[in-house]
């Protein structure tokens, strides 16, 4: 054990240099040209942003729909098929 510490207290001292020298860029680095982006790009992944708005826009329709089928007074099959049909359009 009291050899661990002076062992890791000199690798350490070993190691510092090299990492100070891997961060360095080289000077003579040729300048990188950008390159074009494809011509089509994927559409972005959706995000859980995405995802709760698109829930809380079919919550609201639904609520909007439901609404519409009590003050018509819609009950059982009709009122079903009421807002299947709301929801489609």
């Amino acid at each position: 054990m009291r050899f661990f510490l002076p062992a890791a207290a000199v690798s350490l001292c070993c190691l510092m240099p090299l990492s100070l020298t891997s961060a360095v860029p080289p000077a003579a680095a040729p300048p990188t040209v950008p390159t074009k982006a494809p011509a089509t790009t994927a559409p972005a992944a959706p995000t859980a942003d995405g995802f709760a708005a698109a829930a809380a826009a079919r919550h609201a329709k639904r609520t909007a729909c439901l609404k519409e089928a009590k003050a018509k007074k819609l009950v059982g099959a009709k009122k079903n098929a009421y807002i299947q049909d709301c929801l489609a359009h």
